[in-house]
């Protein structure tokens, strides 16, 4: 397994890292024995978010017999200040350790600098003095933003979606970054779900030596099929690259990540689901996305009004409310085949 160093900031670990939102949806004793597993089988980067609901806590529990031995990284969504030092605070107390290696301010809608009014800045170089934060990060949807701040200087990491389906301009943002010496953290590895080939999307990330990719963890299977790319590395070969080719042309267009920042729906639309469900039916077919409760849910995409809230929260611009009406349309020829069958 590569070992990535990222950027100025000396940390060093193997290019395979643990991301820890999915550990919302299991129980507490799973979440643990996930990442202490983790830890025994070489992943020593963890990434979490004060947004995560229980993440951080499950986090903290698992891995502080192992605090030294480790890197924690966790986010504040916060805007202003006050909701920084609070977020912080809280985040050190969640942790049960009195510093993080890496502090990123979360899904950012702009680079911020010094003394563009905003004070946040201001506050990750302070925390960072007084020693509760070791490094200073970033995360970013918006490829603008994402640009901006990987040439700006002010930030040791960037956090951005990145895999196999990523454009010839996300490819450029990666290479700005090792330009720079910016460390970069590939978050939607799986493309939020749409990447079913793991192997592939391993492959993928061990051709930019200085990209460390944090891979959402829920289940022991998942886990282990990470791990055992700890000695059987796999790389890039000419029938995986004709393999990408095919993916980037089954997706071409827009899709959605499945991030959730459209939310909520002022009529109760589970957009995050509903607007890439044709595509998640045909490529993690599972019975679930055909039951009973799912056809309720893509059945809300009637009562959209078109309002256009989620459209101004899509940190990828999608025109959500024509993608709901097109995956409801493709949904019910799905259902519909399915009963003649």
């Amino acid at each position: 397994m590569n070992e990535v160093t990222l950027g100025a900031t000396g940390i060093t670990t193997p290019q395979n890292a643990f991301g820890a939102l999915p550990l919302q949806r299991c129980s507490e004793e799973e979440a643990v024995e996930l990442l202490r597993h983790a830890y025994a089988g070489g992943m020593t980067f963890f990434d979490t978010a004060r947004a995560y609901s229980n993440s951080e806590h499950r986090v903290g529990l698992a891995l502080g017999d192992v605090r030294e031995s480790v890197f924690i990284a966790t986010k504040t969504m916060a805007r202003c200040p006050d909701d920084f030092w609070r977020d912080l605070e809280t985040s050190l107390e969640t942790l049960g350790t009195d510093y993080v290696d890496l502090y990123q301010l979360h899904c950012v809608p702009q680079c911020y600098r010094p003394d563009d009014g905003t004070g946040m800045h201001e506050c990750l170089v302070e925390a960072k003095r007084q020693g509760m934060i070791r490094h200073i990060g970033i995360t970013a949807h918006l490829i603008a933003v994402a640009e901006e701040i990987a040439e700006s200087g002010l930030y040791e990491t960037l956090q951005f979606p990145f895999s196999y389906l990523a454009t010839e301009r996300d490819v450029a943002l990666v290479e700005s970054c090792a330009r720079h010496n910016v460390g970069f953290i590939a978050m939607k590895g799986l493309a939020g779900g749409l990447i079913t080939n793991s192997r592939a999307a391993m492959a993928f990330m061990t051709q930019y030596p200085s990209v460390l990719p944090i891979w959402g963890i829920q289940r022991p299977e998942e886990l282990d099929q990470w791990l055992s790319y700890m000695e059987d590395t796999p790389t890039v070969t000419p029938e995986m690259e004709a393999f990408y080719a095919a993916e980037r042309e089954a997706l071409a267009g827009n899709f959605c990540r499945g991030c959730g920042y459209c939310a909520p729906c002022s009529a109760g639309i589970d957009i995050k689901q509903c607007a890439r469900m044709s595509l998640m039916v045909r490529r993690a077919p599972s019975e679930t996305w055909l039951s009973p409760h799912w056809q309720a849910e893509m059945a809300k995409i009637n009562d959209c009004t078109e309002c256009g809230m989620c459209m101004t929260r899509c940190p990828y611009q999608l025109e959500i409310p024509r993608l709901l009406r097109k995956n409801l349309a493709d949904y019910e020829e799905i259902l519909a085949g399915r009963m003649r069958v």
